[in-house]
């Protein structure tokens, strides 16, 4: 059920096929904001948008691998097309192929830099001349406990998502107070990040790792609220774990 909410925005979230993107946009949508959902799976993309619509909320659909930057630009663009403007943009297409380093899985590695950090990137370059020009704009990184530390399997993993937090803010330190950034950091959530896992040992490791699991919609929940805040606030991260993760 929809709810109305005094201030909807435009938003849009990548990797929202499954998953936290998946859960961003249906809680986004049903606290009254305009939802364009991207990703790869378009068939999926299109179930999650079918439930919006049936909800009463409002949701719209785009095609895009974040790696590709002039993808990212068009579907940018193509938001403020047809809505007149973009408010929000929710950087959370991720992989999370874990393995030990002397598994030497480099093109893992590559994948992950190209999804987690470039992707991340081409989402900054693309909204940030039409937040200039509107003089005010939100970007929300997901990003992950992994950005604070390391464990066994996680080195390049974890690199990335430090990687994304230390873009985030130094977003947040060049620009003007009119644009806003803020990073989402979530422990171990309900995904389907660890079945891309590869390599024996890290697929192990996940087992046990992540025996304790919060439900997409608490990282979804957190993203709304920190949209939520009037302009002259500025949540800048928010650390979500489930209480039995140490």
């Amino acid at each position: 059920m929809t709810t109305s909410t005094s201030n909807p925005k435009v938003v849009l979230v990548t990797g929202a096929s499954s998953g936290i993107g998946e859960a961003t946009a249906v809680r986004l949508a049903a606290e009254g904001h305009d939802v364009v959902l991207a990703a790869r799976r378009t068939d999926r993309l299109d179930a999650v948008a079918e439930k919006i619509r049936s909800d009463g909320g409002r949701a719209a659909t785009l095609s895009l691998d974040v790696t590709d930057a002039d993808a990212v630009r068009t579907a940018v663009d193509t938001v403020v097309q047809e809505h007149g403007r973009i408010d929000v943009i929710v950087n959370n297409a991720g992989v999370m192929p874990l393995s030990r380093l002397d598994a030497l899985l480099v093109h893992e590695w590559d994948q992950m830099i190209d999804v987690n950090v470039r992707g991340l990137l081409h989402g900054i370059a693309a909204v940030l001349p039409h937040f200039r020009r509107q003089g005010g704009g939100h970007v929300v990184t997901v990003a992950s406990v992994g950005a604070h530390e390391v464990y066994p399997t996680s080195a390049v993993y974890s690199a990335t998502k430090f990687a994304a937090w230390a873009v985030t803010e130094g977003l947040r330190l060049e620009s003007d107070p009119g644009i806003r950034a803020t990073t989402i950091t979530p422990g171990t959530v309900e995904s389907e990040l660890a079945d891309h896992v590869t390599d024996p040992g890290a697929a192990e490791y996940m087992r046990t790792f992540r025996r304790n699991l919060i439900p997409a919609d608490a990282i979804a929940r957190a993203i709304s609220f920190a949209l939520a805040q009037p302009a002259d606030v500025d949540v800048n991260e928010i650390i979500v774990r489930p209480a039995a993760q140490r």
